[in-house]
């Protein structure tokens, strides 16, 4: 298979021809043929039957435009490799279209209707992808977004990020696993915390698990006392309370918006200053896990109406919560904490909760693909050139298998696809299924340690009778 390029500048933009991704990274100033250049074969292949445009729908101008090249090059590399032993081969275009400026998503997607492209990569935001649908809809052309806001996923438009919800779906299921069946939530009440509460309510029934209890706090240290008291059935009248979001909890005007990407948040290394939790008196060394005893027993309360707690929080306020669940007793054996793949950034930290886990791609997964990118381009990819790779990826394999077409019908197969961070499934209803690996903090300044690999299956499980509602909005 090869790839020719085709170029889209907007009215205005002045948008130069884009060169082949290792060019256009390398600031070099050969062009690539324009719009309507023929498709270069590659010597001693067959010439394919059958053409296809890709559109790629990325910020090219514009103080994002790096990024968006690189993002391009990912898209260019999964699209140029070589076709499978045996494949029919048909043959694919990479069609570029610059989304900078105001409107210039629903400016590009619909020219990229109007140019015939068959399938869509991009936009790169969650502002973008909602811009972008309406025409790519209209026209019937599948999106593969690479924001991780679950709210925009719909029939035709995957989320390709890696969202709070597949973190969850992921915990969830491990905890199962385990014996877990009652599930509880102490969230911050901003979109990160909100979009894991509604990952956890779909998990929940995904799964056949009762409905979770869940509690939003602001980052007030009282705010959190109270929301987990009231969890934990501590209040005045010491009822549990039903399942369902606690009362009372306002929302934290102060709080930290979710991520704009979650893919490049987890796939940071090292530990970040501005997302670590403050260490707490006595150091993760001597703290100890939450709610057990010098002895390693069980200090908690005898009875709790949950034996599995997802948290969401990073920085000071995970500090307060962490405090909150040693006051509180909560903890192993009583209780498994859980929370978000954020974590993997600064778990040596983490000693507070010795024992909570989090869901994650497995890093030595990319460790090929970052080789092959950085002999091609001189540089290690970020982690968001992941998800035009597999976008780009998932269309070639079709393409391998002779598909012509890249219908919602083909994109949705059972067997999904096999991404640089492992194994993907795109469901009919916009959700992108992701292979995660589940990770137990350890303390003591060492790193997680992997206690569950990604499983090679990520088709969804079947839903209770009455099927699973779908999934509320919240995210990037």
């Amino acid at each position: 298979m090869s790839v020719a390029y085709a170029t889209y500048a907007p009215k205005g933009r002045g948008l130069a021809a884009l060169g082949l991704g290792g060019l256009l990274l390398a600031g070099c100033a050969q062009e690539a043929s324009g719009p309507g250049a023929g498709p270069v074969v590659a010597p001693g292949a067959a010439k394919p039957e059958v053409s296809r445009s890709v559109g790629v729908l990325l910020p090219l101008s514009g103080a994002n435009a790096p990024l968006g090249r690189e993002l391009l090059a990912g898209a260019e590399m999964a699209l140029a490799a070589q076709p499978q032993q045996g494949a029919r081969g048909v043959q694919l275009r990479v069609d570029a279209h610059d989304t900078a400026g105001p409107g210039g998503a629903a400016e590009a997607a619909a020219a990229a209707v109007r140019a015939g492209d068959s399938v869509l990569i991009g936009p790169l935001t969650s502002g973008d992808t909602a811009e972008a649908a309406p025409a790519a809809q209209a026209g019937r052309v599948p999106v593969l977004a690479l924001t991780s806001d679950v709210a925009q996923a719909r029939p035709g438009v995957w989320v390709m990020g890696i969202t709070p919800e597949d973190q969850v779906q992921r915990l969830v299921e491990q905890a199962r696993q385990e014996g877990r069946k009652r599930f509880a939530a102490l969230l911050p009440d901003n979109p990160l915390g909100r979009a894991m509460g509604a990952g956890l309510q779909v998990a929940c029934r995904d799964q056949g698990l009762a409905e979770p209890v869940i509690g939003y706090h602001s980052s007030a240290p009282e705010s959190i006392t109270d929301a987990l008291k009231q969890l934990s059935g501590v209040g005045s009248n010491g009822a549990s309370l039903p399942a369902g979001v606690v009362p009372g909890s306002e929302a934290d005007t102060q709080a930290q918006p979710l991520p704009a990407d979650l893919a490049a948040a987890l796939g940071q290394a090292g530990n970040d200053a501005a997302s670590a939790p403050a260490t707490l008196p006595g150091g993760s060394a001597s703290t100890g896990v939450a709610g057990m005893s010098a002895s390693g027993q069980s200090a908690g309360p005898a009875s709790l109406p949950f034996d599995a707690l997802l948290l969401g929080d990073t920085g000071l306020p995970l500090k307060t919560v962490m405090t909150a669940l040693s006051d509180m007793q909560v903890g192993l054996p009583a209780v498994r904490i859980m929370g978000p793949g954020l974590w993997a950034a600064f778990a040596s930290k983490l000693g507070p909760i010795r024992g909570a886990w989090y869901a994650a791609p497995n890093p030595s997964a990319r460790q090929g693909f970052v080789a092959r990118f950085s002999a091609q381009y001189q540089h290690t990819p970020k982690p968001l050139v992941d998800l035009t790779y597999d976008a780009a990826g998932a269309i070639r394999t079709l393409a391998d298998e002779g598909a012509q077409e890249f219908s919602p019908r083909l994109l949705t197969r059972p067997a999904g696809f096999q991404g640089v961070d492992g194994a993907f499934v795109l469901l009919p209803d916009g959700r992108v299924r992701r292979a995660l690996a589940v990770f137990e903090v350890i303390g003591s300044g060492a790193e997680a340690r992997m206690i569950a690999t990604a499983p090679t299956n990520v088709a969804p499980q079947a839903a209770p009778a009455g099927g699973a509602a779908k999934t509320p909005a919240g995210g990037a």
